[in-house]
């Protein structure tokens, strides 16, 4: 009898591991079942990891569109004097990609940047014989709401005096970007 007894309960100790084993497997596997994530995004773990350029908890959102806009820049480098203008920044090629329209309020050319989650950087680049780069971070704004300011650290260095004017990358004060 005791062995008839020992052989039930190690059959329902079986059958209840087995059941246990199914059970926490199927609940890990259904974590991104009813998840759809857009722009190529990927579901992990019940979340969504999205590629770049894009945010959202379903990765809806195109990340360049909070930069985009007239920003009002105000700035005071380490060699030049302290100024406020107007800039654009407007879509690029890619989707991470912005365009600077107005920089330092006297380049010609569009200074090229590009964005990921709250950053954006310039890349070393050489425009009317200077060379910039830089980064920044937007930021909610007391005045202008969420995405409304940008605090923006850069240097350009005149290739032909050697002159760098530093905007709170290693000296100076950031520029400061509001919408």
């Amino acid at each position: 009898m005791k062995s008839r007894f020992k052989l039930v309960v190690l059959s329902a100790l079986s059958a209840l591991t087995a059941f246990s084993t199914v059970l926490v497997s199927s609940c890990k596997e259904d974590k991104c079942k009813s998840i759809v994530c857009a722009y190529g995004g990927v579901c992990s773990s019940g979340q969504c990891i999205c590629p770049s350029g894009y945010e959202g908890t379903q990765c809806e959102t195109i990340t360049r569109k909070r930069y985009l806009g007239v920003w009002n820049v105000t700035e005071d480098g380490t060699y030049s004097s302290a100024a406020q203008y107007a800039i654009s920044l407007e879509a690029g090629a890619n989707i991470a990609e912005v365009r600077i329209k107005n920089f330092r309020n006297s380049f010609v050319s569009d200074v090229q940047a590009f964005v990921k989650g709250d950053t954006i950087t310039i890349p070393n680049q050489t425009l009317a014989g200077k060379t910039i780069r830089g980064f920044g971070y937007i930021q909610q704004d007391k005045y202008y709401g969420q995405n409304g300011k940008i605090t923006m650290r850069y240097v350009v260095k005149d290739n032909t005096s050697g002159v760098v004017d530093d905007y709170g990358v290693d000296n100076g004060d950031p520029s400061l970007w509001n919408k």
